[in-house]
């Protein structure tokens, strides 16, 4: 198979952190490119990407307030749908 050396320019921070993601895929930052374009070849367009899961920071805000609420001795629950929309119309 011939290879060819292709060379890309990309910020200095995001190759430090795609080299960490990618190391804990188990591959280097070659492979993953050749992943992608193999896989985009493979689909006619850009391919799904493998991610870790990892929560953004809109889900982790939503988990550290639905702890809080689950620790409120106060909060209001419901044991039924129509208990809530009930509270909520009025």
């Amino acid at each position: 198979m011939e290879t060819v050396t292709t060379s890309i320019r990309t910020d200095a921070q995001l190759k430090r952190e795609a080299d960490r993601l990618f190391a804990k895929l188990g591959m280097n930052f070659s492979t993953a490119v050749n992943t992608f374009l193999r896989q985009a070849v493979r689909e006619q367009g850009l391919p799904f990407r493998p991610t870790l899961d990892v929560p953004n920071a809109e889900t982790l805000a939503a988990m550290r307030e639905a702890d809080r609420i689950a620790a409120d001795p106060d909060a209001r629950g419901y044991s039924t749908v129509d208990e809530l929309f009930s509270d909520l119309e009025g």
